[in-house]
């Protein structure tokens, strides 16, 4: 049977572990919002380039730019 010192530092060495381990949660729970945050920017960007592809594709502007063939063809 484990004397009562023993059981005392195994407490111990647990509570340590348990502080640890709420730390790196909490460590770990500030990078998750930190690439949230990063990642609803980069969906607003993409969806701001994706706009603007299809302005460009559905504008004749784009069509009236082509140059047509020279005439010898």
């Amino acid at each position: 049977m484990k004397s009562v010192s023993e059981i005392e530092q195994a407490i111990e060495s647990l509570e340590t572990r348990n502080a640890f381990q709420d730390d790196v949660i909490e460590q770990l729970n500030h990078e998750l919002s930190v690439h949230q945050s990063e990642i609803a920017e980069l969906k607003q960007q993409l969806n701001v380039i994706a706009n603007r592809l299809k302005e460009n594709a559905a504008s004749p502007q784009g069509k009236e730019e082509i140059e047509p063939p020279p005439p010898h063809y």
